[in-house]
């Protein structure tokens, strides 16, 4: 995964039979996945039309919410690090119309700021 790497440097990756499996039904003709992230269950899909993303739920996993985000849809987002003793970072992404921003917890380690630029790839385009 060229661009993965590129762009993640050493963020978890994502098998590409899993991904298409999940995606089955999710991309529209001619859509194309470019880069995709995997933080412990969770999915951050990124392709050349939208963010989608994969929020893995319940004990089993059998309960998936697939949220879809359209760049330009995208007013602005932000990306809070890992602190000393904070151990998660956040994510939070507002989209127009709605009042409170998508908002997610990522681990200490996760690579924010390869998600800060694949977000900004997206929305500056």
């Amino acid at each position: 995964m060229g661009l993965f790497d590129a762009l993640l440097g050493h963020g978890s990756s994502v098998d590409p039979a899993d991904l298409a499996k999940r995606l089955d039904g999710v991309l529209i003709e001619d859509e194309r996945v470019g880069l995709a992230f995997k933080v412990i269950r969770d999915v951050f899909v990124f392709t050349d039309k939208r963010l989608i993303l994969i929020d893995v739920q319940g004990i089993t996993g059998s309960k998936v919410d697939y949220t879809s985000v359209p760049y330009r849809a995208i007013t602005r987002f932000s990306v809070e690090t890992a602190g000393t003793f904070d151990l998660d970072s956040e994510l939070k992404i507002w989209v127009s119309g709605a009042h409170e921003p998508v908002t997610k917890t990522l681990k200490k380690g996760t690579d924010v700021r390869g998600i800060q630029r694949a977000l900004a790839t997206g929305v500056l385009r």
